[in-house]
């Protein structure tokens, strides 16, 4: 279908300024046949004064109002459900698009066989002090590489099938953190990736440490759990190595959240199962190293790990 209508939904909850800048980097877009779902999620400021000002002329904006507030989570469901697009992007609020973003993704949906239904681009992170810029290159039937723990990107980078939706099931909402990790092994289950090779994406990372260490209950207590109980069978089904690796990388990720949050005690225990389960990693081993001495080895390691990322960026730049 030539210029297929896409459906972008954009959850939102009290951060007025990110909203207008997420907003604008979706009217800047190349691609002109859009639709722009604005769930608001009861923010104090409703979602629809906040954007009431701003010329955002040959977008179709829809604004939908949560009751009370429910949660990201929810509010992105309560945007795919109502989407009528061919193809659904989703859009945080405090993330920006490249204005070629949607084109791009929407040409390689349309160029590719029926069997492709997700395409995701790279990504810069930016968190405030250093930014990071991830390119992606896995594509196909990914659900293995998903299970071992592989990066695609987070739900900013997607863009979905409409199609392939009633088939994966909507993101779970029990899940505080993991969402997009969760439900992109379900969409791998029904359909093909695509990989755009560019940082099409900018997400905003700077959080402060009552969040970072939140960020790191959440996952321990609720996510992590969930996740095992949902697919520790799927990666067994694949052989014993799957099932390892698959539960080695969350271990990994959460070691990764605990050094963040200076629980340095849970780091190690964390990062030491992760190594048990699957020890073939020498970059997992690294981090077992830095969170050995708490702080007195992880501060330089991180401070190493930031000088890296820069010489890497500037490298690619040139």
């Amino acid at each position: 279908m030539p210029n297929p209508l896409v459906s972008v939904v954009l959850p939102t909850y009290k951060r007025p300024d990110k909203l207008r800048s997420a907003v604008r980097s979706v009217a800047d877009q190349t691609y002109s046949n859009i639709e722009l779902i604005v769930v608001d999620d009861h923010s104090p400021q409703p979602a629809a004064d906040t954007l009431a000002g701003e010329s955002l002329e040959g977008i179709e904006i829809n604004c939908v109002r949560h009751q009370e507030n429910r949660g990201a989570n929810q509010a992105r469901n309560t945007g795919i459900q109502r989407a009528d697009g061919e193809y659904i992007a989703l859009l945080d609020d405090d993330d920006e698009w490249d204005p070629e973003k949607i084109a791009r993704q929407t040409s390689e949906m349309e160029e590719s066989a029926d069997s492709v239904g997700v395409v995701y681009t790279g990504c810069e992170y930016d968190y405030g002090d250093y930014t990071r810029e991830v390119i992606f290159t896995t594509e196909g039937n990914v659900t293995k590489d998903l299970l071992l723990g592989e990066s695609f990107g987070e739900f900013s980078t997607l863009m979905v099938a409409t199609d392939i939706i009633p088939q994966a099931g909507l993101p779970d909402e029990r899940f505080p953190s993991w969402q997009d990790r969760e439900w992109l092994i379900r969409l791998s289950l029904h359909t093909e990736f695509r990989v755009i090779t560019k940082a099409l994406t900018r997400r905003n990372c700077p959080q402060s440490a009552d969040r970072i260490s939140n960020n790191y209950t959440e996952k321990r207590d609720t996510s992590y759990p969930l996740m095992v109980e949902k697919h520790r069978a799927l990666a067994a089904r694949y052989g014993r190595k799957y099932e390892r690796a698959f539960l080695a990388s969350l271990l990994f990720t959460l070691g990764q959240e605990a050094l963040r949050a200076r629980a340095y005690s849970d780091a190690r225990t964390q990062l030491l199962k992760s190594v048990y389960y699957w020890p073939f990693r020498t970059d997992r081993w690294m981090f077992v190293l830095a969170a050995l001495g708490g702080r007195f080895s992880y501060k330089p390691a991180k401070s190493a790990m930031k000088t890296l990322n820069s010489i890497k960026n500037e490298a690619i730049t040139k």
